[in-house]
């Protein structure tokens, strides 16, 4: 999908919710929909700004930043600050080619401080604007993924699958949970990706019971379940993918919790069409492994929607009854923890079709001793 479709979707939200202008502050959405890529450092740093009307289009950014905006974002008109955002937002409102009454502001992605000096240079302008959120309206906006960014998923994802089978011969009895998460980064970075979707979790026995683990100089042994939860991202698009191994011999304990996950997943993963609930795909999986001897063990979200950002609606949860459609591309990551022994997730990432699911993973689960 073009940009102009983009930002023609845009203002379609902006009439259909009565906003005189939206200013977009997340990274996300701001390439989204300019094709700047610029990232913001963290949660309290900007590289800029976008203030969309039905007749304006702006991106306002700093010095450092002007250069790259110019050559990304033809379609906009580029506005460089230097007395900062919340003080130079009133000045780019005042300049619209209509008077904005209504300025609806991607709220999550702002701090209240922030929030609240733009409130106070607005009023120190005596500007007649209210701002509202724009979090509803923009909510969903991402969540149906054209083609190209389908095959920019599958191309980070290949990258991932690729740095596993690379790591997969190195793992080894007394190797460190660091040393294979950072040999697991290096190689997603050598085979071609930007960057990481998310850090690296490399677990090993009881650390698997954790399902965001961080990896520690606990050494790998025998018999024990190794769980690797990882990521490239590629021209902005992110890939997740779960996998756990076993070095030597899988004991019964390791093979019926596999088992119960591969079905448990399998079962999801069909039902998956348009039209069904999110809520009761993760409802397929966690009846199973709820009548399994795991009743209880699978405490997270069966998965949730990837693209731009590692984690997008929609979410495949108990909480979230949002109808699959066609184009939307989610995870199916069932798990099953056992404090003191360890755990299990199976990851595969999915694409909603027209008349059920593509997984757009190319590695199977079968082979996981080492």
């Amino acid at each position: 999908m073009s940009l102009d479709n983009r930002i023609k979707r845009l203002k379609n939200l902006i009439k259909k919710n009565n906003f005189d202008a939206v200013t977009i502050f997340s990274d996300e959405n701001r390439r989204y929909l300019s094709g700047f890529t610029a990232q913001d450092g963290n949660y309290d740093e900007s590289s800029g700004f976008l203030v969309i009307t039905q007749n304006d289009l702006i991106l306002a950014t700093d010095s450092r930043y002007k250069l790259q905006a110019q050559n990304e974002a033809e379609l906009y008109s580029i506005y460089c600050y230097e007395k900062g955002l919340a003080v130079e937002l009133p000045d780019i409102l005042k300049s619209l080619s209509e008077k904005p009454g209504t300025v609806a502001v991607e709220a999550s992605r702002i701090t209240f401080e922030l929030y609240n000096k733009i409130r106070e240079k607005i009023g120190d302008k005596e500007l007649e604007v209210e701002l509202v959120s724009a979090e509803d309206a923009l909510k969903y906006f991402r969540i149906i993924k054209d083609n190209e960014e389908i095959e920019a998923i599958k191309a980070s994802l290949k990258i991932a699958e690729n740095a596993f089978l690379q790591l997969k011969p190195h793992i080894h009895s007394g190797m460190t949970e660091r040393e294979a998460a950072w040999l697991l980064e290096r190689l997603i970075r050598e085979n071609g990706a930007d960057s990481l979707s998310f850090p690296v979790i490399a677990a090993s026995g009881p650390n698997c019971a954790l399902p965001h683990a961080i990896p520690s100089d606990r050494r790998f042994q025998k018999h024990e379940p190794l769980l690797f939860d990882f990521g490239a991202k590629l021209n902005g698009y992110c890939s997740d993918i779960s996998r756990t191994l076993v070095i030597g011999e899988a004991d019964a304990m390791f093979k019926d919790v596999y088992e119960t996950l591969f079905n448990a997943q399998k079962m999801a993963i069909e039902a998956v069409r348009p039209g069904i609930k999110c809520s009761d795909i993760d409802k397929i999986a966690r009846y199973y492994i709820d009548n399994s001897k795991f009743k209880g063990r699978f405490g997270h979200a069966l998965g949730h929607g990837v693209g731009i950002a590692i984690h997008e609606p929609p979410r495949l949860s108990r909480l979230d009854d949002t109808p699959l459609q066609a184009g939307m591309v989610v995870t199916v990551e069932p798990g099953i923890y056992i404090p003191e022994w360890g755990g299990i997730r199976l990851e595969n990432m999915v694409r909603v079709t027209e008349s059920g699911a593509e997984v757009l993973n190319t590695i199977g689960y079968e082979d996981y001793i080492v």
